[in-house]
């Protein structure tokens, strides 16, 4: 009895395992006594192997074309069209891969043509000339407000400038005086060869004169020149500064317009004192980068 129970286990076993994969439609039977047991097991673990190789014959190489997904498109004479790979006809078109349940699984954009990527290339690079403008002004505005973190900071720097400015000037004048007190005896010894031709030595310290005081007319126009474009500049800074201080974002307020740049001073000589190039303000908005 013992026998016959586990000898009617191992054909259920076998029974469920051939309708789950499909088996023989007969099976060996099993010899009694150990022999048989041991035969009747490795039967049933054989067919239980079979069943998922009888799945794989059920799906079979459509079930990785169903993994796969399903291209549709919309060609050019407005015929939707459907494959299990990408459709040649709509190249040039965005096709879409749709899973079994008709849930989109991914978009495959159009082919662009050389000219369309050429075009798409210079958008790209406009905009990130963009992007990195945008960075610029907001990292200029974040350092001018940290140089200058209240009125009186900015109202320093300004006289700060003026004064290199100034000193420049009053060197300016004090040239202007000493070739005024130089001349002066020049012009005594010119009168004495008044109606006859002067020496060349004193018509040569004459014209060095005359020029001397030419360079520092000229310095001094530019010195004053300077003067105004450094307020100019100044009072661009100070408005940007007082509504950054006010609350706008850095980088929302439009571009500076650009500061006239000074006239170019002429060749002095003779110890002229025109303004140092490095004591004058850059002829723009001053970069507040570290």
């Amino acid at each position: 009895m013992e026998f016959d129970l586990r000898q009617g286990r191992r054909q259920g076993w076998a029974v469920r395992a051939c309708k789950a994969g499909g088996c023989p439609r007969t099976a060996p039977a099993a010899s009694p006594g150990l022999n048989g047991r041991v035969s009747g097991w490795v039967w049933a673990v054989l067919l239980a192997g079979a069943a998922p190789l009888g799945a794989w014959a059920q799906t079979g190489p459509s079930g990785a074309s169903a993994a796969a997904g399903i291209y549709t498109c919309v060609d050019g004479q407005g015929r939707k069209l459907t494959s299990d790979r990408p459709i040649a006809d709509c190249v040039a078109r965005e096709q879409r891969v749709l899973n079994r349940d008709g849930s989109v699984q991914r978009v495959i954009p159009p082919t662009l043509t050389a000219e369309e990527r050429a075009e798409r290339d210079a958008a790209e690079r406009r905009a990130e000339l963009a992007r990195a403008g945008q960075a610029d002004a907001v990292r200029r505005d974040r350092n001018l407000v940290a140089r200058f973190p209240n009125e009186a900071a900015h109202r320093k720097s300004r006289e700060a400038a003026l004064d290199t400015v100034r000193l420049a000037t009053k060197a300016t004048e004090n040239r202007l005086k000493e070739l005024a007190a130089e001349r002066k005896p020049l012009l005594e010894e010119a009168e004495f060869y008044k109606g006859r031709q002067i020496p060349l030595r004193l018509k040569q310290q004459l014209d060095a004169n005359d020029a001397g005081v030419e360079a520092q007319r000229s310095a001094a126009a530019n010195q004053e020149a300077e003067l105004i474009r450094i307020n100019r500049l100044h009072d661009v800074e100070l408005d940007r500064l007082r509504r950054l201080w006010a609350g706008a974002p850095a980088g929302s307020l439009p571009p500076v317009a650009a500061v006239a740049a000074v006239p170019a001073a002429p060749a002095v000589g003779n110890g002229a004192s025109a303004v140092p190039r490095t004591a004058q303000a850059p002829s723009t908005l001053r970069s507040t980068a570290p």
